[in-house]
């Protein structure tokens, strides 16, 4: 009977550690378990030094700091963002906190009441790499903010100066005028549809300094009286159908097209409207018949794709038309006020729409060239978001 062998108990059994191999061994072990301790001893205190130099920075910055986690809570924040809202914060809901903060026409800038006063304040948010956490900086821009309506103010009052030059035979010269066709009407020897053609001359010519009058206390006030919401698409439905029959009546293709769907902007209406109705009627008195003028509406790329890098996103009001173009030596001057190309023109109606452009933040550029017609463009920023302050720092 053959008898099989268990490999395993066969196998010879490993030869035995002596004392000063275990002694060898166990010398090694402390000795690198100390290293380690005095490693992990020196990161720690690398660790305190650097938290409390980060502590005494976040500390010294005039600027609100404030970490929010995934759920929107306060998880830190220095003296400066406590001082501004004047409560405890960490641990506290953002989105509660926010409501405090009121959106202005102005992309990334809010206001917040504290006792008696409003501050402006500048928000901008910057995700950890981690992707939990977030950090708000909210700089106090109150009189930096009063500085710049100081600076445009006084810039006007400068337009204005250099405007009084102009402005005794901006007023003389219709006045003029009517006052010579008034004085006809004394003659007796005036028939009726002599009398009705002199007494229309004369309207004619007060409806111009009403004008000029009127525009000139637009350009002299600047800025906006009230804001509101308002759709885009609305607005331009609405000059469409304002502005239609006067082309129309001038044997001129107008077309009309807004991308933007439901996108609101927030300013105000009637002062944009007013910007926009003098791009088109320019773009209208300077086209010939059988040309074209176009407005059309759209997102810039930055609102379209959701980017939170590069500009704020806004909205483009494009009026482009077939007409004569305008010099390069005349566009640099077309937005000074009284500089007209046109007979009965009073200079200030693009003075007026860059205005109005530049108080909502915005501006307006011009591209022409002589036979190629002309291309404005009125951009506008979007408000930060519907939800003011925290809203918006949530949905990011």
């Amino acid at each position: 009977m053959t008898t099989t062998r268990d490999p395993i108990a066969a196998a010879a059994p490993p030869p035995a550690l002596d004392a000063a191999q275990l002694a060898e061994a166990f010398a090694l072990f402390s000795r690198a378990s100390e290293e380690l301790s005095t490693a992990y001893n020196a990161l720690q205190c690398q660790v305190a030094q650097l938290t409390e130099r980060l502590t005494m920075l976040m500390s010294a910055l005039p600027a609100g700091v404030v970490v929010l986690d995934r759920g929107c809570r306060v998880v830190q924040v220095n003296r400066a963002a406590e001082a501004l809202f004047g409560v405890e914060l960490v641990g506290r809901d953002w989105t509660e906190v926010g409501r405090a903060l009121q959106g202005t026409g102005t992309p990334g800038e809010l206001t917040l009441a504290r006792g008696g006063e409003t501050l402006r304040l500048a928000l901008s948010e910057t995700a950890l790499e981690s992707g939990d956490e977030r950090i708000l900086l909210l700089h106090d821009i109150t009189d930096t903010y009063q500085m710049r309506l100081t600076a445009e103010r006084n810039e006007r009052l400068a337009a204005m100066g250099e405007m009084v030059a102009g402005l005794a035979h901006q007023l003389r010269t219709p006045l003029a005028a009517a006052l010579l066709y008034t004085g006809n009407l004394r003659q007796a020897e005036l028939g009726p549809a002599e009398r009705a053609s002199v007494a229309d001359r004369a309207i004619e010519r007060l409806r111009y300094l009403e004008r000029l009058i009127r525009d000139m206390l637009l350009f002299a006030r600047g800025d906006s009286l009230g804001r509101q919401h308002f759709g885009a698409c609305e607005l331009a439905a609405e000059l469409t159908h304002t502005l239609e029959p006067l082309a129309r009546a001038r044997q001129i293709d107008f077309q009309c097209a807004c991308d933007c769907g439901d996108v609101a902007l927030h300013g105000d209406r009637k002062a944009i409207a007013g910007a926009l109705t003098n791009l088109l009627e320019n773009a209208i008195q300077a086209t010939e018949a059988g040309g074209s003028v176009s407005l059309r509406v759209e997102l810039d790329q930055a609102a379209a794709e959701g980017s939170a890098a590069g500009p704020p996103p806004g909205l483009r009001f494009v009026v482009r038309d077939s007409g004569r173009g305008v010099p390069a030596e005349l566009q640099s001057r077309l937005f000074d006020p009284f500089f007209t190309t046109r007979a009965d023109g009073t200079g200030l109606g693009l003075a007026i729409a860059r205005g109005v452009a530049r108080g909502h933040g915005g501006d307006i550029t011009l591209r022409s060239a002589p036979g190629q017609g002309s291309i404005f463009t009125l951009a506008l920023p979007l408000a930060a978001g519907c939800g003011v302050g925290a809203d918006a720092v949530q949905g990011s």
